[in-house]
C-alpha cells in the first residue's frame, strides 16, 4: 500500500521537475526592459543556433574594450525579419540598440541592428517590450498615419 502512494507522487511530481526549466527559461526578468542601450561596436562572432542566437561583438571607448554578447530568438523566429546564417561576418561594424542585462554586464535582448551601409535587421516579435497595458514600448517610435485616409 505503501509503494502505491510512493509511485504516484513520483509519477506526479516528476513531470513537474522536468517541465519547471523549460518555462522559467523563456523569462525575461535578466533584461532591464524600461531602457534600451544603443553600442557601435565590431563583430567577432555570430552563432546561428538554438534555442537563441548570440552576436558577439567588441566596443571600444577610451581604449578599453568591452565584449558584448547580444541574444535574439530562435532561428525560425529571425528569418521572417530577414535574420540569416551569414547575416553577420567578423569585423563587421554594426550599432546595436538592446536591452540591457540587469546585472549590468555588457549584453542584452537585441531589438536593431544597423550596418556601416545603413541595412537594418529589427529583432521581431517577441523581443521587443510590450506594456501591460498594450501600449508602445519606451523609446518606441510613435505611430505614423496612414495619409491615404
Amino acid at each position: 500500500m505503501r509503494n502505491r502512494y510512493i509511485r504516484a507522487l513520483v509519477l506526479t511530481v516528476a513531470p513537474l521537475i522536468v517541465v519547471a526549466p523549460i518555462f522559467a527559461h523563456h523569462a525575461n526578468a535578466v533584461f532591464d526592459t524600461e531602457k534600451t542601450v544603443t553600442v557601435k561596436g565590431t563583430v567577432t562572432e555570430w552563432f546561428w543556433a538554438n534555442p537563441h542566437c548570440l552576436l558577439r561583438f567588441d566596443v571600444s571607448d577610451n581604449g578599453d574594450v568591452a565584449h558584448w554578447v547580444g541574444e535574439t530568438q530562435a532561428p525560425i523566429n529571425m528569418i521572417g525579419n530577414g535574420w540569416r546564417r551569414d547575416s553577420f561576418k567578423a569585423g563587421d561594424e554594426v550599432t546595436v540598440s538592446l536591452r540591457p542585462l540587469r546585472n549590468g554586464k555588457p549584453g542584452g535582448s537585441i531589438q536593431l541592428v544597423v550596418f556601416a551601409d545603413g541595412k537594418v535587421l529589427k529583432a521581431g516579435a517577441g523581443t521587443e517590450y510590450v506594456k501591460p497595458s498594450g501600449g508602445p514600448a519606451p523609446d518606441a517610435p510613435k505611430p505614423q498615419e496612414d495619409p491615404k485616409q
